[in-house]
């Protein structure tokens, strides 16, 4: 939930909460009075992963993350696939590093930044497996969706700005 509130058959989802429904479940979702707008990723499942998951991250103990200036929430783990939100820091330089699987982000605040280019909020980024970056933020730092280990080996990079 990016903002407003969803409604559900089980329970009433302020902004902040991951939502993870399987392949085969069912609700009949409904937006409080003020709206709601979602991030909705379909067909995002591996064979075998059935789980649902509901996490209010606005209450939940982020960890510390790889380096000084992240915080990580991690949200869903399966075989190689993992999702989290990263909170970084303003001026937070990370190091090289390359994605087994490929890797998504979607930049949900501030401006997320790479050799590559920088990445305003609404942004979402694909990198295929194998690819490299060095991720920083500048002055306003960013929070992240991330989704790493999922991607098939012929998946190709793309990349829409917000």
């Amino acid at each position: 939930m990016l903002e407003g509130t969803l409604i559900d058959d089980d329970g009433i989802y302020p902004a902040g909460t991951y939502l993870r429904n399987p392949p085969g479940s069912g609700h009949q979702p409904s937006a409080g009075s003020e709206g709601a707008l979602l991030f909705v990723k379909l067909h995002q499942f591996q064979e075998g992963d059935a789980k649902t998951s509901r996490v209010h991250t606005q209450d939940s103990d982020w960890l510390c993350g790889f380096i000084p200036g992240l915080k990580v929430l991690p949200l869903h783990q399966y075989e190689s696939e993992h999702v989290a939100l990263v909170q970084w820091a303003p001026n937070t330089q990370f190091n090289p590093h390359m994605h087994f699987g490929g890797e998504e982000i979607l930049v949900i605040e501030g401006t997320f930044h790479d050799e590559h280019g920088a990445y305003p909020a609404g942004s979402w980024i694909s990198s295929p497996h194998q690819s490299t970056h060095t991720p920083f933020t500048g002055s306003d730092g960013a929070l992240i969706y991330v989704k790493t280990g999922h991607l098939p080996t012929q998946h190709k990079t793309s990349r829409l700005e917000g």
